[in-house]
């Protein structure tokens, strides 16, 4: 049996996953991890040894404020460079010391790509983040990507495809807008051949305001409600 953790996209909603974590990893034991967006950040994280009161204390720092800034061009309305600076000092503080893998999409083919652990630089975990719209894509190689959350904001298709029997998936984005916008999206799906555990938060995290501007107490809220959550879901079976 071959165990996933899979952390979905949500922007500053991200915070929820880290106190999720906190609890799950008293628990559960996990032979790889695979995120997206914002979810890519906190797996990084935690596949290089981060412990929970580091990544709580980096959501908590104002500086992950200074990501998401505006700044006009002709993809969008967010400068790329605060975004990238955050992938470099992510990348530079250590690396994974287990199988870890990302999802980012490439346009305008729309084809989602796995990246995994040697393969990751810093370019990668920026355009897994790189919101459409948003952020400027990230050129690689010749090719433009952006944000993995874009054709799957929970991405169990890249579980199965390495290989995982079985997954617990956090997803953030429970909420009837980005329900309905992933029906509405050419979603890359599943094939339904891995058992998955689906933890969500049991409360609104908020406005879609909420999610792309830092606000010290809505993390720790968002925190909180992750570890309340997750003791909840831990003492209802065991992997």
């Amino acid at each position: 049996m071959i165990n996933a953790l899979v952390l979905s996209a949500g922007g500053l909603w991200g915070a929820w996953e880290v106190g999720a974590w906190k609890v799950l990893r008293e628990h559960f034991q996990f032979d790889m991890i695979i995120g997206t967006s914002a979810g890519a950040l906190n797996g990084w994280a935690i596949a290089s040894g981060v412990t929970p009161e580091e990544l709580e204390r980096e959501w908590l720092d104002a500086k992950i404020a200074g990501v998401m800034q505006v700044g006009l061009h002709a993809a969008g309305f967010l400068r790329g460079e605060p975004l990238h600076k955050r992938a470099r000092e992510l990348f530079e503080r250590g690396k994974p010391k287990m199988p870890f893998a990302l999802t980012m999409v490439e346009i305008p083919s729309l084809r989602s790509r796995i990246v995994r652990e040697n393969e990751i630089t810093p370019l990668h975990l920026a355009a897994s983040c790189a919101i459409p719209l948003g952020f400027p894509p990230v050129k690689i190689d010749g090719h433009y990507y952006v944000d993995g959350g874009f054709r799957a904001g929970l991405p169990l298709w890249a579980a199965e495809e390495l290989g995982a029997t079985q997954a617990i998936a956090l997803n953030v984005l429970n909420t009837v807008e980005f329900r309905m916008l992933s029906k509405l999206l050419w979603k890359k799906s599943a094939r339904g051949t891995m058992t998955v555990k689906l933890l969500e938060p049991s409360e609104r995290l908020g406005a879609l305001r909420d999610a792309v501007v830092w606000d010290a107490e809505h993390v720790r809220r968002w925190i909180a409600l992750g570890e309340r959550d997750a003791t909840r879901f831990a003492s209802s079976f065991t992997m």
